[in-house]
């Protein structure tokens, strides 16, 4: 066990669980449908899944103390793109299958409701 959190990973961590708000076993369940999109199964012998989508499932399945400094380049990496996705919503987001199935590619659905706050 790591006694220390690397920097990188402790700031991560937050916005990562933020913009993430599908469980570990949600997003593994999605990127092995065909839903999910042609590079879900790639062509050959046994399919596979994105490999950006597993890493988020590893990190999703892991303790924030056993996180290492790849896990937190993963969790910027999905903040990055995330935040970028959602700030260039298309017009009729709601209706946007390609769109909406990008995003749940790295945990995160559009449409799922924010959990209250109060």
């Amino acid at each position: 066990m790591n006694d220390r959190i690397p920097a990188e990973a402790e700031l991560a961590w937050e916005d990562f669980h933020r913009l993430v708000n599908m469980t570990s076993d949600e997003l593994r369940n999605w990127l092995l449908t065909d839903a999910s999109g042609e590079e879900a199964f790639p062509a050959g012998p046994s399919p596979g899944v994105s490999e950006l989508g597993a890493r988020v499932v590893d990190v999703l399945r892991k303790r924030k103390v056993d996180l290492t400094e790849a896990d937190a380049e993963v969790m910027q990496e999905v903040v990055d793109y995330v935040e970028d996705q959602l700030e260039n919503r298309p017009p009729d987001a709601e209706r946007d299958d390609e769109w909406r199935h990008a995003l749940m590619r790295v945990g995160h659905d559009p449409l799922r409701p924010e959990p209250s706050t109060a």
